[in-house]
């Protein structure tokens, strides 16, 4: 099996996430692909953060949670909330410097079945003994 990993063709390891990305500059989805996993693979996963945000606001913030089913043919997002309160995508929102976000890209041995608006502490428990591989992706944003 070749290395599990993600990218973006948004921004690079380590660079700047785009202005059109942050949470009050358009909050658009940066584009997320993932490589190597395997053919045991029944669920891909992402969980964005932020924990530069612990030293502002005295916890790691949420900005992205993703699954989708992963087979051939179909791809079936579901989202979790974000600690803005809201479902889905919630882009890079530093309150004082630049910060570093984290992608974190897992493959699964399971399907999912959290709903709709689950929480970052609910995927990892789904998770828990079922991560085939991991990946990560880093990129700052400064306001």
């Amino acid at each position: 099996m070749s290395e599990f990993y993600i990218s973006s063709n948004d921004f690079k390891e380590g660079e700047e996430i785009p202005k059109k990305c942050g949470y009050k500059h358009g909050n658009r989805e940066p584009q997320i692909s993932y490589r190597g996993y395997t053919d045991g693979t029944k669920t891909l996963a992402i969980i964005m953060d932020d924990p530069d945000a612990m030293a502002a606001v005295g916890k790691v913030w949420v900005h992205w949670l993703m699954y989708e089913h992963y087979f051939p043919e179909v791809h079936s997002p579901v989202l979790g909330k974000t600690d803005f309160g809201e479902i889905g995508y919630g882009g890079p929102a530093p309150p004082d410097k630049r910060h570093t976000y984290v992608f974190k890209a897992y493959a699964l041995d399971i399907t999912l079945d959290l709903k709709e608006g689950y929480s970052k502490q609910e995927l990892e428990d789904a998770m828990k003994d079922h991560i085939i591989a991991e990946a990560k992706l880093t990129g700052t944003y400064a306001p």
